[in-house]
This record gives C-alpha cells, sequence and structure tokens, in this order.
C-alpha cells in the first residue's frame, strides 16, 4: 500500500481488525507503505507528500490521474516502476514478516500502484529468479478501496481474487480481462465502530438468523466476541455533549481537513440561524475539522447565534458515534466516508471531489438517492437546511442510505482471504509431506 490519502491505511486497518477478530493469534498482519518505505529515491519514496500537494490542486491531480489511465500512461508506469523500483520492492516483500524468519504467506494490496510489480516479484521469488512472468505461488488478492470509480492499474488479470465494492468496479475489473471467477463484490473494507450485527441492514450479503458474529465464529474456538452496534441516537449525543432532538449536521474534512470547511461552515452555520430564527427552532451543526488547525481556530471563536448549537472538533478517533449522533453529514466525496454514512443512514451532502478518483462517488450517491453534491458553500447550505426541516425527505434518503450500505464487507473479505491463506498453507504442508515420504523411500 502507499499513504497517498488516508483510505487505503484506514481499509488495512479494517482487516487487520477482522483478522484479530476472528482468528485471534492464528494471522499476523504487516502493513507495509512500500513507495515510503522502499522507494529507492526521490521522488518515489515521496509519493505521500506529493499527494497532498496535488491533492490542494486538483488539475494536477486530474492531468496525473488521467494521463496515467491512458494506454501509454499504464504502459509508460509498468516499465518505469519496474525498472527503477523492482530490486528495492523485492527487498520489501522478501523480508521477514511479523514475527517470523520468513517472508509472508499471503500478500493482500489496498492501492492502486501495487498490483503490477509486487506479482511480478513474487514470481522471482517462487522461481527462485527464473521469471518475473510466471511461476507465482503465493496468493496474491487485491481489495480495491475506491466506490464509483477507480484507475485502472487497479485491475490486474495475474491477481488470484480482486474484490471489489460496487457493480461499477465489477464492470471495470471485466473490462481490464478479470474474470469473473476472479472478482469478488461485498463493499468497502470499513472501520470496526461501523460493523454491524445481523440485525442491522446487510443488503448485499446472504441472509441468516441469528447474531451475525456468532454466525461468523461458528467452529472456531474460543469465546465470541461482539463487534460495536450502533447505540441509542439520544445515549449518543448525551456520551459527546451534544444537545438531543435537535435537527444535527454533521460536516467533516477528512484526517488532514482539507475540503473547504471553513467557508462550509460558517455558510451552513449562519444558514440553520437565520432559518432557526425564523421557524423558531434550534439546529445543531458538528464540525470536524481533522488535523486543520486554523479550521477549528477560526470555528471554535465565531460567534454562531442562539439558534444554532455548534460544537467544533479538531481529530477525532470514534467517527461511527458522531455519525451515529447526526442527521445529514457534510463531506469530501470519500469512498470510505460515504460507505460509512450509508451504514449509519446519513443522508451525502457530497462538498469537493478530486478528478478522476473519487469522480465517480458522485453518480453513486446520487443514483442510489441518498445525498447530491455541490462545491458551493452557499447551495450546500440551501440544500442541507432543506433537508433538516424536512422530517419526510430525512427519512426517505436514510432509508436509501440504508438500502446502499454494506456493513458486512469487511468481515466478509477477511473470511475469503483467511480462507486462501489457510488453503495454501494446509497445500504447502501437504506438499511437505510428500517430499519427506518421497526422502524416506
Amino acid at each position: 500500500m502507499s499513504d497517498t490519502g488516508g483510505g487505503h491505511r484506514a481499509s488495512a486497518n479494517a482487516l487487520r481488525d477482522a483478522f484479530d477478530e476472528l482468528y485471534p493469534g492464528q494471522i499476523e498482519v504487516d502493513i507495509v507503505d512500500i513507495f515510503t518505505d522502499y522507494g529507492p529515491f526521490f521522488p518515489i519514496n515521496a509519493f505521500v507528500d506529493i499527494y497532498k500537494i496535488m491533492a490542494e490542486y486538483p488539475i494536477l491531480w486530474e492531468i496525473t490521474y488521467k494521463s496515467g489511465a491512458t494506454p501509454f500512461g499504464l504502459w509508460f508506469n509498468e516499465l518505469v516502476l519496474e525498472f527503477l523500483c523492482f530490486d528495492a520492492f523485492k527487498k520489501g516483500v522478501a523480508r521477514q514478516s511479523g514475527g517470523t524468519d520468513c517472508r509472508a504467506d499471503m500478500v493482500v494490496s489496498v492501492h492502486p500502484l501495487t498490483q503490477d510489480i509486487p506479482l511480478k516479484i513474487l514470481n522471482y521469488l517462487d522461481t527462485d529468479g527464473r521469471s518475473r512472468k510466471e511461476g507465482r505461488t503465493t496468493p496474491f488478492a487485491t481489495v480495491v478501496t475506491d466506490l464509483g470509480g477507480a484507475h485502472p492499474t487497479w485491475f490486474n488479470p495475474g491477481v488470484d481474487k480482486c474484490f471489489v465494492p460496487s457493480n461499477a468496479l465489477n464492470k471495470a475489473a471485466r473490462d481490464r480481462k478479470v474474470q469473473a471467477e476472479q472478482i469478488i463484490q461485498y463493499g468497502l473494507p470499513i472501520r470496526r465502530g461501523f460493523w454491524a450485527d445481523r440485525g442491522e441492514n446487510t443488503s448485499g450479503s446472504s441472509a441468516s438468523g441469528g447474531n451475525f458474529f456468532e454466525d461468523l465464529f461458528a467452529g472456531f474456538a474460543g469465546e465470541t466476541k461482539k463487534t460495536v452496534a450502533s447505540s441509542p441516537k439520544s445515549k449518543l449525543q448525551e456520551k459527546l455533549e451534544l444537545k438531543g432532538n435537535l435537527p444535527t449536521v454533521l460536516i467533516v474534512g477528512g484526517g488532514d481537513g482539507m475540503g473547504g470547511i471553513i467557508q462550509q461552515a460558517i455558510a451552513l452555520g449562519e444558514k440553520l440561524a437565520a432559518k432557526g430564527a425564523e421557524d423558531g427552532k434550534i439546529y445543531q451543526m458538528v464540525v470536524v475539522c481533522g488535523k486543520n488547525e486554523n479550521a477549528q481556530n477560526t470555528l471554535s471563536s465565531k460567534d454562531w447565534g442562539e439558534n444554532v448549537n455548534v460544537v467544533v472538533n479538531g481529530f477525532v478517533d470514534n467517527m461511527d458515534e458522531w455519525m451515529r449522533s447526526s442527521d445529514v453529514i457534510v463531506t469530501k466525496a470519500g469512498p470510505g466516508t460515504i460507505a460509512e454514512a450509508s451504514i449509519c443512514g446519513l443522508p451525502c451532502m457530497l462538498s469537493s471531489y478530486l478528478p478522476g478518483q473519487e469522480e465517480g462517488n458522485v453518480p453513486f450517491v446520487e443514483e442510489a438517492g441518498f445525498g447530491t453534491y455541490s462545491g458551493n458553500p452557499t447551495k450546500i447550505a440551501e440544500t442541507v437546511s432543506t433537508w433538516l426541516s424536512s422530517p419526510e425527505m430525512l427519512s426517505s434518503m436514510k432509508e436509501a442510505a440504508l438500502k446502499a450500505a454494506r456493513p458486512t464487507a469487511t468481515v466478509d473479505i477477511a473470511q475469503d482471504l483467511a480462507a486462501m491463506l489457510f488453503e495454501y498453507k494446509r497445500n504447502q504442508a501437504q506438499s511437505a509431506s510428500v517430499k519427506e515420504l518421497e526422502l524416506i523411500a
């Protein structure tokens, strides 16, 4: 993976947590940012910093993204990465993994640039250097962490399994010659706080009776541990020191605070204050600024008036609770946040997106009926205030969001990956047994 955006590591952490939950002590997970940790020189080992710069200037991102998606761009990317990074990245793939003295038994990619070259490295390692094109025996899977659209580099027909979250990306994988039997569609891997009981909405997953995690743990030794389920909204609001029974909007700027959060919050806060004075109501707005200290300080010092209660936070690690305490979310069109919001039944006001990478997430939300997009703070304020003042509209959009939700995806993916890993280890053991018998004979 690479830490170009928070979603890749968040997905990796979610899968690690699911392995720990389902198979305690049986699977060691080693999360590697291969570009930062093993990039041979600048700019390859500075991808994270370069990404942050391009995210601030979307035109740079759009040029890079779209040129890299052309046939020439794809060919050039593979050529350059193999020529410059093969030996350096090989050290990362071949290194001792976790607490063991050998390399990893399986490789899982959660980044679009970590398909082609890791597959070539595994071919090389598994054939003792005889080939980069074939001979791989180490299991390799891709878990796509985009939602409504994805770069072509995500999809490589050489993988064992490719996990996709949506119909659009299922088609994108097939367009890149990944076969139907290689593709598995569950949803996005999301943080532990958004995992669900079977009793909650589980659209897209097989239905069965009983508790979700009891079903998942059936056949495994030890005591089951129930994952966080939704708490009653009023109790969460009390815990978070919010005022209860108020129409509440949550504005988030991502962990890095990007997305014009100051302008959005001021426009929406002033609109809600005016609307509250007009109709005699009080509204509530929660702003999560992430690491954007300037936004936090600016918004915390503002006088918002009597008809809107405003809570301003920096970085939070309990986003599931803030979402479950709200009625609407304003957010950039990041795939993870959209997936998490749908699980909480939150209508989504999308405020920005990265061209190409997140562009497809807008129609994903709009066509599913639980949100819309505008980059104009005034339009955002007007739209959200209309939603908050209409219980009927909120109820309809909440239902649409829950219909689009895939709360079991993380655990479903982890189970399939574990099955691949355990089968590989069994085959290894059987092969070693046969060799031993041949030697004795």
